[in-house]
């Protein structure tokens, strides 16, 4: 791998040297500002304009195209320079692209009616200077072997457009593809970043000496499985096909899990928390096929993906990088993100197990969640923020 940072000139406002930090930056401040908001939908009763969109679409859109995309985007921005040794954009190409992102965020809060046209505009223009900007890089430096990872970015910026050509009303669909297609395309990056740095970060982070396992055979066949049950999932009626294929991925990741365990992960919030957030997207696999031969709650699933799988790996990975990539000790993180990270697990259990046991209390589970999700963002936001808007502590550039 690649560090082309130690040689670089320290040069403009450290917010904008590399991409990480204002998207890791903006994606807090608005898992915080949307959930609230959420909040005062879901348990409150307001009623905001949301540029026309039913609030449940807007809320799953911006979890997935608003808070996603944006930790995405400060990740892969940042590890391409290091993968290709190319620079990736900084400075005031950077600041734009952010201002796009943010821009797309504000107009749906803004309380202009009828503005999705706007809203798909913007957001897509984000999206596609997004892939433009970590595509350049691996083709310059001809790393061909992260094809497939850009290949994954631009089905996600096909998802966003199918999504609002349902929003326009141009395919009756288009809104449910496009949502549930984002989100098992970035289930299916989670799993091959993940299979990159999970076992790494522990092999090198625990205390003992370990040989974690990993299978060739259980790569190939998640990913086939995943794309085979999104087909099914998303496109067809199928429904017991698509519970035996979440079943078998369910299988297969449980095993992962098994070659990636090590007992020293407890000790070290850094790994547990990545470990944990895998669990969730595991446990997702299995509460959708329990809805189909158990009739469990049908849609728990979902925010095991999402709020327990994508919630909790994104706020651990930047909680990571965001250390590294400031010349701080990624083996010593501050003692408070062991808060975060236990506040936002505990919403993610109450969201996704406690309706198992008690659908009558329904909306206080999800109260409680939201609750949990925005003391957790409040508290990193709080930490993490001086970080990011701060030059390295060692006084390098990035």
């Amino acid at each position: 791998m690649l560090n082309i940072e130690e040689n670089d000139p320290v040069t403009g406002t450290p917010l904008f040297r590399l991409a990480f930090r204002p998207f890791f930056l903006g994606a807090a401040v608005f898992a915080l500002l949307s959930i609230s908001v959420w909040f005062l939908v879901y348990v409150a009763g307001y009623q905001p304009t949301l540029a026309g969109l039913a609030p449940t679409t807007w809320h799953a859109h911006e979890m997935l195209f608003g808070y996603t995309i944006a930790v995405i985007a400060g990740f892969l921005l940042t590890a391409i320079k290091n993968w290709t040794g190319e620079q990736t954009i900084k400075g005031m190409p950077l600041a734009l692209l952010f201002a796009l992102w943010c821009l797309a965020r504000l107009i749906p809060l803004s309380g202009l009616t009828d503005s999705v046209l706007l809203f798909a505009i913007v957001d897509m223009a984000f999206m596609l200077v997004f892939v433009i900007a970590a595509t350049l890089p691996v083709l310059k430096a001809r790393q061909y072997s992260q094809i497939g990872i850009i290949a994954k970015l631009i089905i996600m910026m096909l998802c966003n457009g199918l999504f609002y050509l349902g929003a326009l009303g141009v395919v009756e669909q288009g809104e449910r593809w496009g949502l549930y297609s984002a989100m098992y395309a970035i289930i299916g990056l989670i799993m091959v970043m993940a299979r990159r740095v999970i076992p790494f970060f522990i092999e090198k982070g625990v205390d003992e000496q370990v040989e974690l396992k990993n299978w060739r055979w259980l790569d190939i066949a998640s990913l086939i499985l995943l794309v085979t049950f999104w087909i099914s999932d998303v496109f067809t009626d199928f429904g017991t096909a698509t519970a035996i294929l979440a079943l078998l991925l369910f299988l297969l990741h449980t095993l992962r899990l098994y070659g990636w365990y090590t007992a020293g992960i407890w000790s070290k919030p850094l790994l547990w928390v990545l470990y944990l957030a895998y669990s969730f997207i595991v446990a997702g696999f299995a509460l959708k096929a329990s809805a189909h031969w158990l009739a469990t709650p049908p849609l728990l699933y979902v925010h095991a993906f999402t709020y327990g799988g994508i919630g909790v790996l994104t706020m651990g990975m930047m909680a990571r990088v965001t250390l590294g990539h400031t010349g701080r000790n990624v083996f010593e993180p501050p003692a408070i993100i062991s808060l975060c990270f236990i506040l936002l697990i505990a919403g993610a259990v109450i969201r996704v197990f406690f309706p198992l046991f008690s659908m009558e209390l329904y909306v206080v589970w999800i109260g409680s969640s939201q609750v949990l999700w925005v003391a957790a963002f409040g508290l990193f936001v709080w930490v993490y923020a001086p970080m990011l808007m701060m030059a390295r502590v060692d006084g390098r550039d990035g």
